[in-house]
């Protein structure tokens, strides 16, 4: 019974042996051929994609959302074909790269700052105005009117 239990054991221990071995040769395939793949097909299209759209729209969600996401699928599918673990430290730091490079100027939002659309901006400077106007009024007309009556 107890050499049962020892051959056991180590048919265990040989199992979690091979399953880790295993484990570090993917990790290790993961490197620099996994590298070179999602550089080569991943971001080249994607250099491509933001090369058509205008820089000035490069820090606006809208309009890199659908990019952004290709480029982040692409990086998952390559992983997968390759057999390597996907998120990991290659593609942490590629996207770190990539948002240096292209979106370093963007606000922490990833919202483009811009001026709201007239027909909201208008009336909070038309009112403003007109009412100062209808004051100084007010009070001229007050003034000229109180002179007369003493």
């Amino acid at each position: 019974m107890g050499s049962q239990t020892g051959a056991a054991l180590q048919k265990q221990t040989l199992l979690w042996f091979i399953v880790a071995v295993s484990q570090c040769v993917s990790v290790l395939s993961c490197g620099p051929h996994y590298e070179y793949a999602i550089e080569e097909f991943c971001l080249a299209k994607f250099k491509l994609d933001m090369q058509e759209l205008d820089q000035r729209h490069w820090c606006s969600w809208e309009d890199t959302v659908e990019l952004y996401g290709e480029l982040t699928n692409c990086t998952f599918l390559v992983a997968e074909k390759m057999a390597c673990y996907w998120p990991n430290r290659l593609v942490d730091e590629f996207f770190i790269r990539v948002h240096k490079q292209y979106f370093h100027d963007c606000s922490m939002s990833g919202r483009l700052l811009k001026d709201p659309p007239n027909r909201i901006l208008g009336p909070f400077i038309v009112v403003p105005i007109l009412v100062t106007l209808l004051m100084t009024a007010l009070v001229v007309w007050r003034s000229k009117r109180s002179e007369g009556i003493v």
